[in-house]
């Protein structure tokens, strides 16, 4: 039986988030309900309740997707709550869909009104269907949600408190046009409450104002307890950072991260959860006098997409250790329904370019795979609908706003996330199925890059991002970098090309394979005709991000790639160990440096603690990944640049080479069915375990230095051959296992 279930909305307005309502009788003579799921989108945002009983702990349903094309319904088992008779209520928010969206003050982009869409299938005993779906006979009112904005905050006044049980005759709803086809399943993880946190510390600050310290940076909000004056009001404000000795809201741009509490006069619960915050402190206003206000009456709701942790590292040094830790809350912070640049300011957007580098260290710590392949989908229907180019954000709402700004074409490394996103699940979990899925796509943006090539076989016209937010360029100038753009394009379009190949290959599609190994050739031979000085090796700029992708990309053979190895140790050792790198080269110049034979001078890098450096961040007190090397410079002042973001996890991407390197642990093949056991020690770590719960089951390698020996402890699925490699030392192979091998090690045959 079909359900003619239809978006609605309230017809009048309401001043506030709308409930939609509609009392049901179960049918009669049937005997006991064997089964009953809701299904439940919005265009907006929807939570619902069942006699007043949450449906459901997941929470912004139904996410964000390219809503031209697809929206998601989440469907939920309420056999458990239902009666006789009963309530249905949605409370519907603005969410992605009405609320703002962008840094240019634009809200309303996919539409002007929001609206709820249920549908519930009752099964009985004796085999009869009862079907409910929102339609004209629902009702609407008004509910205690004033204000709802995932940027601006949410204003819930308590004074307003409708029955959930009983709602009430209300007022008409009006159908939208939407075409049922766009509704779709489901398939990703939903939105989850995963922590609370209890202050650290509550002090009042110079302004008077009372500041909260939550001890991490994290996405989520604030739940207050307190009971005051009715009518009066509480205000929220969260920021990441404190700049003199008051909450640091530069960053935030025009997001307002306001949350507004109005008092009952009895005791209250708020928890604003049609919006989120990124946060590590809060500033509240407007506590009732003869309230006190501590540990319990604030916790911190730590909300992300509900991924499970996979992977882990623990090395003997402890600076090493919170950098780890800080990629792991940027990933927490930043997948909400999408993958995004960051939780706080005026963006939170999908960007391609972060999420290409990041991708292998994502897949690593948790298991993404389906909430990647669902982000996935909508890249391919955006770029289906954008002849074949991959935008610089998924899904894109710039295409229905009016910006100062040309729309580029495909970009490396941003639309180049078309090919390595997929490319990283494929080598992380061995799902051919979502490979192949997925191919078209990917096949289409090398196609399109190709296109794009200039006479002499380069990528070197066109915008392009290069090197972006090089920390030697000027803060306000984040697109003058060192490296030439076109090497940085040029490298990236030879990696796509080789994915390419590699996947036709994997999927048995031997004339793509053909096609791509072709186009990566050409690559290949144009990029060290018109980059690479045949007499001293050098890379046109000769920028380190130059060296680190064409080593890093496999695009040199000897003696230029040990020449370009060299120079590069040569520029890191001559900045002092200091990153001099961007979003490009950050995430590949440890891994060219030791595999040239630089194995001390990318320690030197990852362990540096002076600014620019990873671990500089971690001696100012960091718990995320910052956007800019130097978000807070050293006297404890924010950065002056307009982007100064501090949880954006590109930056972060150094942890794949973690994991590989110091950790120990690459797949050989897809899913880890084969693996390499490389722990290549260095710097003043002497000991470092990385475990993984592989599609195989736990693999786990840990190591430590004994005089002239390492020690080493593999344990590995019954299923899975482990590969062990220690510089000068004779290969080993492991089969399943556990595993406790000393091998003389020499470090000086590293550097």
């Amino acid at each position: 039986m079909t359900v003619n279930a239809r978006f609605i909305t309230a017809d009048d307005d309401v001043d506030s988030a709308p409930l939609l309502f509609r009392s049901v009788r179960l049918d009669q003579g049937h005997g006991a309900v064997i089964s009953a799921r809701l299904r439940l989108s919005a265009l907006g945002v929807v939570d619902a309740w069942i006699n007043g009983n949450p449906v459901t702990q997941d929470l912004l349903t139904p996410g964000w997707t390219s809503y031209e094309w697809r929206i998601r319904a989440a469907s939920h088992d309420v056999t458990g709550l239902l009666k006789d008779e009963f309530t249905i209520a949605l409370a519907i928010g603005n969410g992605w869909y009405r609320g703002r969206l962008g840094w240019f003050g634009n809200s309303a982009i996919y539409g002007d009104e929001r609206a709820g869409w249920a549908e519930l299938r009752i099964d009985f005993e004796d085999g009869h269907e009862q079907t409910v779906g929102t339609d004209e006979s629902w009702a609407a009112t008004g509910s205690g949600i004033l204000a709802d904005d995932l940027y601006d905050g949410q204003t819930i006044d308590a004074r307003i408190r409708p029955s959930l049980k009983d709602l009430g005759v209300g007022g008409p709803v009006r159908v939208i046009d939407v075409d049922p086809a766009l509704l779709v399943d489901d398939a990703g993880p939903a939105i989850r409450r995963q922590e609370y946190r209890h202050p650290e510390r509550i002090w009042q600050a110079p302004s008077g104002a009372t500041l909260v310290d939550f001890g991490q940076n994290i996405g989520g909000w604030l739940k207050v307890r307190v009971q005051g004056l009715a009518g009066s009001a509480i205000t929220v404000r969260y920021a990441e950072v404190l700049e003199d000795g008051e909450l640091g809201v530069r960053p935030l741009r025009t997001a307002e991260a306001t949350d507004r509490f109005i008092l009952s006069g009895r005791l209250d619960e708020f928890e604003p959860t049609f919006t989120f915050h990124g946060f590590r402190y809060a500033e509240i206003t407007g506590w009732p006098s003869g309230s006190p206000l501590t540990e319990d009456s604030l916790t911190a709701v730590v909300v992300h997409s509900d991924l499970r942790r996979i992977g882990y590292f623990k090395s003997s040094n402890q600076l090493l250790n919170r950098l780890h830790e800080n990629i792991v809350w940027g990933l927490r912070g930043n997948f909400v329904g999408v993958p995004t640049d960051c939780p706080q300011r005026d963006e939170r957007l999908g960007y391609t370019g972060d999420l290409a580098v990041f991708a292998p260290t994502a897949a690593f710590l948790y298991d993404t795979k389906s909430f990647l392949s669902e982000w996935l989908r909508d890249l391919a229907l955006e770029q289906s609908h954008a002849d074949g180019i991959v935008p610089v954000m998924v899904p894109n709402p710039l295409k229905h706003i009016e910006i100062p700004l040309p729309t580029p074409d495909a970009t490396a490394i941003w639309s180049d996330a078309g090919v390595w996103v997929p490319w990283a699940l494929w080598e992380a979990y061995g799902d051919e199925f979502e490979l192949a899925q997925q191919f078209d796509s990917m096949a289409a943006h090398g196609r399109r890059v190709r296109s794009l090539l200039s006479p002499n076989g380069v990528w070197d016209a066109g915008f392009q991002f290069g090197d972006w937010l090089d920390p030697t360029s000027d803060p306000d100038e984040p697109l003058n970098s060192k490296a030439d753009k076109g090497v940085v394009a040029t490298a990236c379009a030879y990696r796509t090309a080789r994915m390419l190949a590699d996947s036709a290959r994997a999927l048995a599609k031997t004339d793509e394979a053909a096609e791509f190994d072709a186009m990566a050739s050409s690559l290949r031979s144009s990029f060290n005709q018109e980059y690479v000085d045949p007499a001293d090796g050098r890379i046109r700029s000769d920028a380190p991000t130059a060296y680190a992708l064409a080593l890093a990309f496999g695009l040199l053979d000897d003696p230029s790639r040990q020449k370009a190895g060299d120079r590069l140790a040569d520029i890191v050792e001559a900045s002092g160990y200091l990153i001099s790198t961007g979003f490009a080269g950050t995430p590949f110049i440890t891994e060219a440096l030791a595999s040239t034979g630089h194995v001390a001078h990318a320690y030197r890098l990852l362990l540096q603690t002076d600014c620019p450096s990873w671990l500089y961040q971690v001696t100012m007190g960091a718990t995320t990944v910052w956007e800019r090397w130097d978000s807070m410079l050293p006297d404890g002042s924010i950065n002056t640049g307009e982007m100064t973001s501090f949880n954006h996890y590109a930056l972060g991407a150094v942890a794949d080479w973690i994991h590989r390197a110091v950790g120990g642990l690459t797949p050989l093949e897809p899913g880890y069915a084969r693996v390499l056991i490389a722990p290549t020690p260095g710097g003043d770590v002497t000991s470092a375990e990385t475990t993984l719960d592989s599609p195989h089951g736990r693999i786990s390698v840990s190591w430590q230095l004994q005089d002239a020996s390492i020690a080493l402890q593999v344990k590995l699925p019954n299923n899975v051959v482990g590969v062990v490699q220690i510089p000068g030392q004779v290969e080993k192979t492991l089969n399943g296992g556990s595993h406790a091998l000393t091998v003389p090690f020499d470090s000086l045959v590293l550097d």
